[in-house]
């Protein structure tokens, strides 16, 4: 296969759209037309990594964090992602990112994390907002269900753990067809009335394109008539953090300890210690203590994540306890989510997880 179906793949489980905008998620270097040699999964693509590619024939490298965050004026190879960038070119090495996209997608980085914790009733902390828009339209009663199925199957109608979702409701169009126009009913230059239906269904702001052709591709009229509404609706599916429940409530050192040992953590950080049982957990991976407000209004007993700001253990000492676990350790198993999508997708694409520990912070 080539190296842009495994692209498409990863793409089709986080869409790009869902990345925050200071991201630069996305194909970094190089060209996708090529056959896929094999895929290397990383949290960061470094000098090692690389090498590690090129000394496997692989091809492509997936990692977390994108290689490139700014602007370069000149490469020559005066930083580790200078050398990066040169070395990945000389060697044909295509590398692909999947950042806040896969932050924010439905069983992505944080849902990996609750995984490992072993939470269950796992929710979005921060839903996205301003992320949903409705589709009206109006198709013949006979129809109808065929331009359903394809609204459907573009992406239309997904609530929470519901799909094909939709309202309907029969009523009278009306219509004059002019010169040079082909009807699909109705002649032309004569009033015509015809039974149809008003379906109104819900997508996502990132696939109007995508649903917009599959309507006008299904839909028996010349000139379909559509609406498209921005809602105000949070995105239950997609966003920021999650909050889960343990199966039964901890001690808070018993959790701590575990949580340690889980994501191997050379030091784990936390605020003092209240005697509270630990039974509701919020988290979040990488860089999340922005999170923390909302943490405290979902009724957290603890919230987890990478790194958290000095003056962060003092705002909320009286209301959550905190643990820092480390930007590294909290989104490691990000690999073993690129690795289910490409093994389930590429059976037979060599795929492996970097031997390469990137973490630039060491412990004592």
């Amino acid at each position: 296969m080539k190296i842009k179906e495994v692209v498409d793949a990863l793409e089709m489980f986080a869409p790009l759209p869902l990345q925050d905008g200071f991201d630069n998620a996305g194909l970094q270097i190089g060209l996708t037309d090529a056959e896929a040699t094999g895929a290397l999964l990383c949290l960061d693509v470094t000098e090692a990594v690389v090498d590690e590619a090129i000394s496997l024939g692989y091809n492509l490298i997936v990692s977390h964090h994108p290689l490139i965050f700014k602007g370069y004026k000149s490469i020559t190879g005066k930083d580790y992602v200078e050398r990066c960038i040169m070395k990945a070119i000389k060697h044909d090495i295509v590398i692909f990112s999947m950042h806040t996209n896969l932050d924010n997608a439905p069983q992505g980085v944080n849902y990996k994390i609750a995984e490992k914790i072993g939470l269950q009733n796992v929710q979005i902390l921060e839903p996205k907002d301003n992320a949903l828009l409705k589709l009206v339209t109006f198709v013949p009663v006979k129809q109808a269900e065929e331009v359903r199925q394809a609204l459907f199957k573009a992406g239309c109608g997904c609530i929470g753990n519901y799909d094909s979702c939709s309202y309907n409701l029969e009523g009278k169009g009306t219509f004059r067809a002019g010169e040079g126009t082909h009807p699909f009913c109705g002649k032309q230059g004569e009033l015509h009335e015809e039974a149809e239906v008003r379906i109104e269904t819900i997508l996502p702001a990132f696939r109007k394109g995508a649903v917009v052709r599959a309507l006008l591709a299904a839909h028996p009229y010349e000139e379909p008539a559509y609406d498209l509404y921005p809602l105000q609706n949070a995105w239950t599916q997609a966003g920021s953090g999650v909050v889960g429940e343990l199966p039964t409530p901890e001690a808070e050192t018993d959790f701590l300890l575990r949580i340690k040992q889980t994501f191997e953590v050379g030091c784990v950080k936390h605020s003092h210690t209240s005697g509270r049982m630990i039974r509701k957990v919020a988290l979040c991976g990488g860089a999340g203590a922005f999170l923390l407000p909302k943490a405290v209004a979902s009724g957290a007993d603890v919230f987890i994540t990478g790194e958290v700001k000095y003056h962060d253990y003092f705002s909320y000492e009286n209301d959550i306890l905190v643990a820092e676990i480390g930007h590294y350790e909290s989104e490691q198993y990000t690999k073993e989510i690129f690795y289910s999508i490409i093994r389930e997708m590429f059976p037979s694409l060599n795929v492996s997880m970097t031997s390469v520990n990137t973490n630039p912070i060491k412990y004592l």
